[in-house]
């Protein structure tokens, strides 16, 4: 846990605080934490408790069918997963936050979906990385409300550490999981990240939402691989955003096709998802694409070097994956493009100057190509 500032500095704090904002004398605490957290750019926050004992079987299923393929984080620490206040000792309350991200016109999106020349990167990925804008929000929404309540033990995270994020999203009215696994929300859909910040303060807790996915399956039955093999089960191995962003090695050849132009993550299930025809559209720059990637070819992609895609995706979440296997992914959509004799002669002129990873997808895409032309 950490705790905020010198007992004079936090009475100063609480006392410029209680004379520039009166107006929250009245609320709880839980609707105080609420209103800062809107004040600071967070499109809704919702508060819950530790316990997480509903999910329990669920998860240990979900880990015992490996359906969380080269993951292996997430079969470790499941205690700490599981129970909040054994990760961080103390803990009575999760403060859960929503930060929506689409700024890209969802039929455009579509539009872009298997584009004979076109890349597409999901659209979270776009702007710059969202790991880091929301971090720093929630260090700010927990000094403020450390300055107005005085020290509390808390820690911030965002898609970090064992957290069980959508589990507690859910318990904490932010939305209800939907058959993909993502959280979803009538007013709002799906487009957003979620972050906590994990508390030993004592607080009002907010009820779940009920779930209104109904008899509804155009997440299931549009997925390019059939990833969600059930309602609220997907199996990882088989996900595109998976392979092309969490799997470090080969592809492998039977969800090759189905990639098509997909070089960094999917958005197919939230696409066609009728609540997303509520979704907000995001004000934050951060957010804006970068780079044209949401209209970029893929020969210009593959025809980055690797200083090139170091240098461009400097702040990106996509620089994660690497260089290889940014390639990896390019070089499957190319296989996958529109037949073109330039893009067969390309693929045959760079081969020797790739690794041997980047080789064994060359050949799979050198003879779709060329049994095209």
């Amino acid at each position: 846990m950490r705790y905020c500032t010198s007992r004079r500095e936090r009475c100063t704090r609480i006392r410029n605080n209680i004379i520039s904002t009166p107006r929250r004398l009245s609320l709880s605490k839980a609707q105080t934490i609420k209103q800062i957290g809107l004040e600071l750019g967070f499109q809704q926050v919702g508060i819950t408790d530790v316990s997480l004992d509903t999910h329990h079987a669920h998860y240990a299923q979900w880990i015992a069918r490996n359906y969380h393929g080269e993951m292996s984080y997430m079969a470790r620490n499941v205690r700490k997963r599981l129970n909040p206040a054994e990760l961080i000792p103390d803990t009575l309350s999760v403060i859960c936050v929503r930060l929506d991200y689409l700024v890209a016109d969802q039929q455009e999106l579509l539009n872009l979906l298997d584009h004979p020349s076109l890349a597409y990167v999901s659209a979270y990925a776009l702007g710059r990385d969202y790991h880091k804008l929301m971090r720093k929000r929630l260090q700010k929404l927990a000094d403020r409300i450390s300055e107005v309540y005085g020290p509390m033990g808390y820690r911030v995270f965002t898609d970090s550490a064992p957290v069980l994020e959508k589990a507690l999203a859910t318990k904490a009215g932010i939305g209800w999981q939907g058959k993909h696994s993502n959280i979803l929300h009538r007013e709002h859909g799906s487009w957003f990240f979620l972050g906590e910040i994990y508390t030993d303060m004592a607080l009002e807790y907010d009820a779940p939402l009920q779930n209104h996915c109904g008899r509804c399956t155009s997440c299931i039955d549009i997925c390019p691989t059939a990833a969600i093999v059930e309602p609220y089960q997907v199996d990882a191995r088989r996900c595109i955003s998976y392979l092309t962003i969490e799997h470090r090695s080969e592809i492998p050849m039977e969800f090759r096709e189905a990639i098509g132009n997909r070089i960094y993550g999917c958005d197919d299930c939230q696409l066609v998802c009728p609540w997303n025809r509520f979704a907000s559209y995001s004000s934050e720059p951060g957010f804006q694409p970068r780079h044209g990637l949401d209209c970029i070819s893929l020969l210009e992609c593959y025809g980055w070097s690797e200083q090139e895609f170091l240098q461009k995706m400097e702040g990106s979440a996509i620089r994660r994956i690497g260089y290889q296997c940014w390639l990896r992914n390019i070089v499957i959509a190319l296989g996958n493009a529109a037949p073109d004799p330039y893009i067969l002669a390309k693929l045959k002129q760079d081969y020797a100057a790739h690794s041997g990873f980047v080789q064994h997808h060359l050949d799979w895409s050198i003879r779709q190509q060329g049994n095209s032309i």
